[in-house]
């Protein structure tokens, strides 16, 4: 078909110039023959570029899919194991469940970006090599982007890997409460770049995680409720222990505090001695984030049982304030000097007398 158009166009175009319409035939023959036979000899390449293409390209995709499905079945037994330990004693020192699965989520993203974007573009220059496309000059070019985008965007950089490897050492999730450094507060939302924390009045704080130097979580494991309690060094120790023993004893039957308490209440001793005073040092293991108020019921629990046993609760300014006799007048204040004024009396008086003018 080719052979009999190309005639046809050179036996029209050869009766619009007048020519011999056998030589444009001939010729029209000839290269119908040459192109014929060119690809007769390059279809064999051209089949086995296509081929290896192909190839690359199924493997690239079969490869993708079964790393892909592999860390989503790994995740799914990570999210499978936090929920077996979930509401046991153990699952109460770890972290929830929820929150296993969010941070598995996390990092299971991560995981499977990383891992299509290397498969995926191993192959893509893989099949420019095959088109014997030169590669350096593209590796060159990317590699002078790549160190220009790194200095430009190295806060950014900074950012992403900190975040990376925040979730991926789990040093703080959703609803923990944290110390940043530069703010504190609730975790309320955990991304790559940055951290939004809760503060104490309501304000939000957005946190950078490159500009996070260290982390002090108070959600994970337990909390230490302690408590000081100062009595005259007079008291009966013996005494202020029994009283102490069942403020403790009662806290850890009371709903809701024996579901907060995850010890009993430690009587640890004398903390400190002093003419005055000792302070007794109280302390209870408890769930993550009620130390505070567990603390705050210790002490109005004690405040009560001593004003009931008759035992003082003192402090430094308090046995300042009972040492003053009542109706004792203040230390008296000396009067100012009357040599202070240059012109009183006593300071003209001593004053040097000026000698008398002899140049007269």
């Amino acid at each position: 078909m080719p052979a009999v158009f190309l005639s046809a166009v050179s036996t029209l175009s050869a009766a619009g110039s007048g020519k011999d319409p056998a030589d444009h035939l001939d010729e029209a023959q000839q290269k119908a023959t040459n192109a014929a036979g060119w690809v007769e000899q390059n279809w064999s390449a051209w089949l086995g570029i296509g081929l290896r293409v192909l190839l690359i390209v199924v493997i690239a995709t079969v490869l993708r899919s079964v790393i892909r499905r592999t860390l989503t079945k790994l995740i799914e037994r990570m999210n499978r194991g936090a929920q077996a330990v979930d509401g046991t004693a153990l699952g109460g020192l770890l972290v929830n469940a929820e929150r296993r699965r969010q941070r598995s989520e996390a990092i299971g993203s991560v995981l499977r970006s990383v891992a299509s974007f290397l498969i995926m573009g191993t192959a893509a220059l893989m099949i420019l090599g095959i088109f014997e496309i030169n590669l350096a000059p593209l590796l060159a070019s990317a590699g002078v982007a790549g160190v220009a985008l790194g200095f430009g965007a190295r806060n950014l950089v900074t950012d992403f890997l900190s975040g990376v490897f925040m979730i991926l050492e789990d040093q703080y999730g959703v609803g923990d409460s944290i110390d940043a450094g530069v703010a504190s507060g609730e975790v309320i939302e955990v991304g790559l770049r940055v951290t939004k924390l809760r503060g104490d009045n309501g304000e939000i704080w957005y946190v950078r995680n490159g500009e996070v130097k260290r982390i002090g979580n108070l959600s994970q494991g337990w909390a230490t409720a302690g408590v000081d309690v100062t009595v005259p060094s007079d008291e009966s120790l013996t005494k202020v222990r029994e009283v102490l023993s069942e403020v403790g004893d009662s806290l850890s039957k009371d709903e809701p505090w024996n579901e907060r308490l995850w010890g009993p209440v430690e009587i640890l001793g004398l903390d400190a001695v002093y003419l005055d005073q000792m302070v007794i040092r109280v302390s209870a293991k408890t769930m993550p984030g009620k130390a505070l108020g567990v603390e705050r019921e210790l002490r109005w629990r004690i405040k009560e049982a001593f004003d009931a046993a008759g035992i003082r609760i003192v402090g430094r300014i308090a046995l300042a304030a009972e040492d003053e006799e009542p109706g004792a007048a203040a230390p008296a204040v000396s009067a100012p000097s009357a040599y202070a004024s240059a012109t009183s009396p006593q300071s003209i008086a001593a004053s040097p007398i000026t000698p008398p003018n002899m140049s007269k």
